[in-house]
């Protein structure tokens, strides 16, 4: 497999950002060294000016570039297929394609969305154990071929659907130091490993390798050792059996957030040295990987406001305060509820604030009628009036993609931003794609070439 011949790439690859700023009109340029604070300040202004309040947030496409960067230098075997249901917005997509980065897509939706960018089906995974019927004959005549299995009732499935598709055994590992544990829902046990082998050539297709996830919010990196151990396991059963697989997907489960318990550097060493004990770069075995908040989550801001007010003069001493924002559990905050890899959400005001300001307990509200729209139930902050805002960071993740508009309040608009001198930096940096071998000229097309 080709090594990177630089440890981290200056600006965007591949189809180019052109891409992104072309087709979305939206995209903001971040010139004259303006930051990500001044562009919500001037869009708070904005709405102000036009006597309105919608919450909103601020993508910081530049954020999603350093997590790619980071997965080069860290990861530089592994070929990360980054997964659209944790944040789908076309912005995100479209600069994941522009890095060149494989997708994992779990629907029939996600395939059209990630094809219509002009992505080719063999840069994505279908990686869902469990799949309707039309979704894999979708698949099958869209081209996207590569897909996960767990059982013989998807073996069957797939024979009937797509009989030239190439099939990834999905493996049950050891998930219990993740905060979202998935393999009581997915992945076959070792032990049935032979047998969904053999019904697989019976019914005449093709297993050409095996994938596991170590669940959401992993807390320890020894996960990975011992589920790429396991997989190895998996690898020597189908060599017996006459088998012969070339593709190890390690899935995600890796945070997207610097102050997360674990670092990145700790998993990626753990991967690393695991990946070469048991699947050394000349054994010819493809690595892939399917991280998704890893590369989204710190890279979204989310600005709401205060649209109501309460003093409590009776519940405590000195007043508890309550206050109602325009988003909720039910819009960009459902992670609340929702995903438990997602840490307690940090409410900061956004106007300026004396350390010598004095703070009350509060608790804050969603807008909906539904009182199980409550974003903080005891939170000490500055005594905040209907009209002020709050930003809130770490949003990327699980947040747009699982937003709705119950009671009839809109979902939070999206501004994707990007930094001038990204925009603007020349050509500097050549590396091979460690799946295609081609060089890829790291240079953004966002202007036209020099």
């Amino acid at each position: 497999m080709a090594q990177n011949t630089a440890s981290a790439p200056a600006a965007l690859s591949g189809p180019a950002l052109q891409d992104v700023s072309s087709e979305e009109r939206d995209l903001h340029i971040l010139d004259d060294g303006r930051t990500i604070r001044d562009f919500i300040d001037d869009q708070i202004k904005v709405l102000r000016s036009a006597d309105r309040e919608d919450p909103f947030y601020v993508a910081d496409l530049q954020s999603v570039v350093k997590r790619q960067r980071l997965w080069l230098a860290l990861l530089p075997r592994v070929k990360p297929f980054y997964a659209v249901k944790c944040n789908h917005h076309a912005a995100v997509l479209r600069t994941l394609s522009a890095l060149n980065t494989g997708f994992d897509c779990a629907s029939k939706g996600e395939i059209q969305m990630v094809l219509a960018l002009g992505v080719p089906p063999d840069k994505i995974i279908f990686a869902h154990a469990t799949k309707p019927m039309s979704h894999i004959r979708y698949a099958c005549a869209h081209g996207v071929d590569t897909m996960t299995f767990d059982s013989e009732e998807e073996l069957q499935k797939i024979s009937l659907c797509h009989p030239k598709a190439k099939l990834v055994l999905r493996l049950a590992v050891d998930d219990s130091e993740s905060l979202v544990r998935l393999s009581s829902k997915f992945g076959a046990g070792l032990g049935s490993v032979g047998k969904l082998l053999g019904l697989a050539a019976d019914l005449d297709l093709q297993v050409i390798g095996v994938s596991f996830h170590v669940g959401s919010g992993c807390t320890g990196s020894l996960a990975f050792q011992r589920a790429i151990a396991d997989a190895r396991r998996v690898f020597d059963i189908a060599s017996v059996l006459g088998v012969q697989m070339s593709l190890l997907d390690i899935g995600g489960g890796f945070s997207g957030r610097d102050d997360f318990q674990v670092k990145f550097e700790e998993f990626s060493g753990v991967i690393n040295a695991a990946l070469d004990k048991f699947f050394p770069p000349d054994c010819g075995v493809r690595i892939i990987a399917e991280p998704g908040r890893f590369y989204v989550e710190s890279a979204f801001t989310l600005a709401v406001n205060v649209i109501g007010k309460k003093n409590c003069e009776e519940s405590a001493p000195g007043g508890e305060r309550m206050y109602y924002i325009n988003d909720g559990v039910y819009g960009s905050l459902s992670c609340i509820i929702n995903d438990l890899a997602h840490p307690s959400i940090q409410l900061l005001p956004h106007r300026a604030m004396a350390l010598s300001e004095p703070r009350f307990r509060s608790v804050v509200w969603g807008p909906t009628c539904d009182s199980l729209d409550k974003v903080s139930n005891s939170v000490w902050i500055p005594e905040l009036q209907v009209g002020d805002w709050l930003l809130v960071h770490n949003m990327g993740a699980y947040s747009v993609s699982l937003s709705s508009d119950f009671n009839g309040f809109e979902k939070a608009q999206v501004f994707p931003v990007l930094t001038a001198d990204l925009k603007l930096r020349p050509p500097t940096v050549c590396i091979d794609d460690p799946e295609t071998h081609d060089g890829v000229l790291l240079r953004p097309r966002c202007l036209p070439p020099t």
